[in-house]
């Protein structure tokens, strides 16, 4: 298969979520690629997600391809679309990155063949999918590629548009909340929808996001 027919896997028409699937990472991705044998392809459990809400979105901003093994795990049991947000570049070949987006890359694959096993509902609720090392921006001198990035407003639906769409709380699966992700889910906040946190294990708790900062410039 090539990029384009695993996105159209992971983002199929006529789903209510797909327009916010980001295409980057599937451009790279071509007919030959193969899933890294060294990987752990292996579905986790999810405990604090064990059926499907339909008034609830998820994002989960895990280290690498984890989000994408949760993602299916949300899929496979609860029923969610899990929606791909990363939007990361590879570094040139031999050249080190900050952030290894080949190993995303590999995960897609091996994910789209399980979500084809699966029938998912058009309207069914998302989980949006977040590498938490985006952010990661520590450089070892000049020659290392700088393929950080963060996540905007315009990387997903609005609260507008959430609760057009029955969605009243989002749970955010993670360490933590980082900044970029506070400065969405603090308009989310005030939009009316209700923000939980869980690092996977503890139940989701509503959390107060506080107003960020005003970005550097």
């Amino acid at each position: 298969m090539t990029g384009k027919d695993i996105f159209k896997i992971w983002a199929p028409a006529g789903s209510r979520w797909t327009d916010w699937a980001r295409p980057v990472p599937f451009i790279a991705i071509n007919g030959g690629q193969k899933i890294n044998s060294a990987m752990n392809i292996t579905i986790p459990s999810v405990n604090y997600a064990n059926k499907k809400q339909n008034d609830t979105a998820i994002i989960l901003d895990l280290p690498g391809c984890e989000s994408i093994k949760e993602g299916i795990s949300l899929a496979v049991m609860p029923g969610f679309r899990p929606i791909p947000l990363y939007n990361g570049a590879n570094g040139q070949k031999g050249a080190m990155a900050l952030v290894d987006n080949r190993a995303i890359e590999n995960a897609l694959v091996w994910g789209a063949s399980e979500l084809e096993k699966l029938t998912t509902e058009k309207d069914a609720p998302p989980a949006f999918l977040l590498d938490s090392n985006r952010a990661h921006r520590f450089r070892m001198d000049d020659s290392v590629f700088d393929n950080s990035w963060d996540i905007y407003d315009q990387d997903m639906p609005s609260a507008e548009y959430f609760k057009n769409n029955g969605i009243e709380k989002i749970i955010v699966r993670g360490e933590n909340i980082q900044k970029d992700l506070a400065r969405i889910l603090y308009k989310f906040q005030k939009g009316g929808i209700a923000i939980l946190f869980t690092n996977g294990y503890d139940d989701p708790k509503i959390t107060a996001v506080k107003k960020p900062p005003r970005k550097d410039k």
